[in-house]
């Protein structure tokens, strides 16, 4: 059955937009009248001659009358004034581009150099030439040219500003600070501390660690020295380890005495307010990853229980659930462990993170931490009252130019990595945590952290003063390199990289044989004729961090450079220790219950913040 055309009724009878159409075009009605509307003298119809007229504008409908009345008979009202805006800034940068492109084109005479009197082209230039270089404008004329004693040369000519008018500008250049939060210190060459050539400089930021590589794309390590400097802070003296030995009545940690923490940043006024007696605490925390923790991890803990024990303050653990979810640039990698945990929303990828936060809780704790006085606390969980003031107080002294400058952060980075300094930033805050230390904000905290955090706690610490608050004080660590040698540190998502704390003493043995960097020389005969070189040696490095035995570590270093103790000697001695090390944290990794997990979790339990006397800190380290 064909269908109706456009002009035929319906069976109904009904007519169709195109019959009535069709109807009222065969209707002979008579022209409008009295519209007042008229046709601009610029238009002219085909047979109109091209010439100029002063008659005046005739009748039309294609166009209102202007003059003589406001009814112009247009029905479609004003053009609105946005559409009239855009139109023409599209016209004016469309012109402006059009203007730029011809004047690339342009082959313009470059504007030469007006030379004086006793300037010009070089002697070497000018006979080369045969005596046709540039010559020096006379000296009368040159005097003409001279400008007054008071003419000041204006500001942009002394310090150009690149413009960016066209819209395709980034405005993110505009958005940073001409004064970086962390200062970059001008070097006078680009070779290291110990003399190396830098064809590529060291990358250290919370999010990528990596060292300089020489001309001969050799590996330099970290530059610990620069870094410092870099970020402003302060190397730890031996006039301030005799300190603190004096005032603790304890020997600096290894860590401390071999300067694997080697900075700080107000460690003086911490131990100015143990002296006196004064409250301050202790602040760590932990971005949970996949499966447990390595050495590197664990370091910074067995560090902070230390400190605890020789303090005895509280301690306050700060568990970055949220962090690890929230920074995790490769889109690709969570896709793929939302495959292999078959999550099929991203809030289950969340609960996963906050699930493998709590395992690394229990592994924290192993480290020995005296639970009467430690509070560890998930981000997802506690967030909340008092604590979550301070991170919207905090939120709002830092700026996006900030993040960028400090962080690297980019337009293309989500608004929670910009948002989460301040949450890392909020425990350096002691009402914070109300249980502890209730209204309180005149306690500090002092921070052990590896050097790549420092960025975190700067920020930080510009923002103490704004909300009067006080500043937290810091002690750096060195990373623990990776087995592969210096330049980059252990790395959870790299097996073969780092020594976890759940390894056994088989697996252990193989890493350290198979993997470990070895400074011994090339051959059997080569190592006892020349000797090796325990300061880029790996096993040696890790022995340092765990040894307490000063004499044997003086032992090994000596007995290595001379060449009469091999690389498999070395690298069994540190065999042994790690073996011993690991075995330990894993006796006490396996007492660790849900139910101590919830006891160190509780944010009502009461913790006593005040410090214990000389008397009673001395009977404690006694026992």
């Amino acid at each position: 059955m064909s269908s109706l055309t456009p002009d035929q009724p319906s069976k109904s009878g009904a007519m169709t937009p195109g019959s009535i159409a069709t109807q009222l075009s065969k209707l002979d009605l008579p022209a409008p009248t009295n519209l007042k509307l008229s046709l601009p003298s610029s238009a002219k119809s085909p047979s109109e001659p091209n010439t100029a007229s002063t008659a005046p504008p005739t009748t039309s409908a294609l166009s209102p009358l202007s003059a003589g009345t406001d009814d112009t008979g247009d029905i479609s009202g004003p053009e609105p004034e946005a559409i009239v805006v855009a139109r023409h800034k599209a016209r004016s940068e469309s012109m402006s581009e059009q203007l730029s492109e011809r004047l690339a084109q342009m082959k313009l005479p470059q504007p030469e150099r007006i030379f004086g009197p006793d300037e010009g082209e070089s002697a070497a230039a000018k006979e080369t030439s045969q005596g046709e270089g540039r010559q020096g404008v006379n000296p009368d004329e040159w005097e003409k040219l001279k400008l007054g004693e008071d003419y000041q040369v204006p500001e942009a000519v002394k310090e150009p500003v690149r413009m960016s008018h066209s819209r395709h500008a980034s405005r993110a250049e505009s958005a940073l600070p001409k004064e970086p939060t962390i200062k970059e210190t001008v070097e006078p060459s680009t070779s290291t501390s110990s003399g190396h050539d830098v064809a590529k400089e060291q990358k250290v930021t919370p999010f990528d660690v990596e060292g300089g590589v020489d001309s001969e794309g050799k590996s330099l390590g970290i530059d610990y020295e620069k870094l410092t400097k870099r970020f402003g802070a302060t190397l730890i003296d031996q006039g301030l380890l005799d300190r603190f030995e004096r005032l603790t009545g304890h020997k600096p940690h290894p860590l401390l005495r071999r300067g694997t923490f080697y900075s700080h940043r107000d460690l003086n006024i911490i131990l100015d307010r143990y002296e006196k007696g004064q409250p301050f605490y202790l602040y760590t925390g932990r971005g949970p990853s996949t499966g447990s923790m390595h050495m590197g991890h664990l370091i910074p803990f067995m560090f902070t229980a230390w400190l605890q024990r020789v303090f005895d303050v509280p301690l306050v653990i700060q568990i970055t659930d949220d962090e690890k979810y929230l920074l995790e640039r490769d889109v690709k990698k969570q896709v793929e462990l939302m495959k292999t945990i078959k999550a099929k929303k991203p809030i289950e990828l969340l609960r996963y993170y906050k699930k493998m936060g709590q395992d690394n809780m229990k592994e924290v704790i192993a480290c020995g931490f005296n639970p009467e006085k430690t509070f560890i606390f998930s981000n997802l969980s506690h967030m909340g009252g008092t604590f979550y003031e301070n991170v919207t107080l905090m939120a709002k002294c830092i700026t996006q130019s900030q993040s960028r400058n400090v962080f690297g952060f980019t337009e293309s980075d989500n608004v929670g990595m910009f948002h989460f300094a301040a949450i890392q930033a909020t425990p350096s805050f002691c009402n914070s945590f109300p249980q502890i230390f209730g209204t309180r904000d005149d306690i500090p905290a002092l921070i052990p952290c590896a050097i790549d955090q420092d960025p975190y706690f700067l920020v930080t610490r510009d923002a103490a003063d704004r909300l009067q608050y006080k500043k937290p004080a810091l002690i750096h660590a060195k990373f623990l390199p990776a087995l592969q040698g210096a330049g980059t540190k252990m790395s959870a998502s790299k097996e073969n990289t780092a020594i976890f704390v759940t390894d056994d003493a088989k697996k252990i043995a193989k890493k350290i044989k198979s993997h470990a960097y070895s400074g011994g020389g090339a051959t059997q005969e080569d190592h006892k004729k020349n000797g090796g070189n325990p300061d880029v040696d790996i096993a040696y490095q890790y022995l340092s961090f765990f040894e307490e035995d000063d004499a044997k570590m003086e032992s090994l270093a000596k007995e290595y450079r001379a060449g009469t103790l091999s690389t498999s000697e070395m690298k069994q001695a540190c065999i042994d220790k790690l073996q011993e090390v690991v075995a330990e944290f894993q006796k006490n990794r396996a007492v660790v219950t849900d139910e101590s997990l919830a006891y160190f979790q509780d944010p009502t339990r009461k913790i006593d913040p005040r410090p214990k006397s000389k008397t009673q800190a001395a009977a404690t380290a006694a026992a």
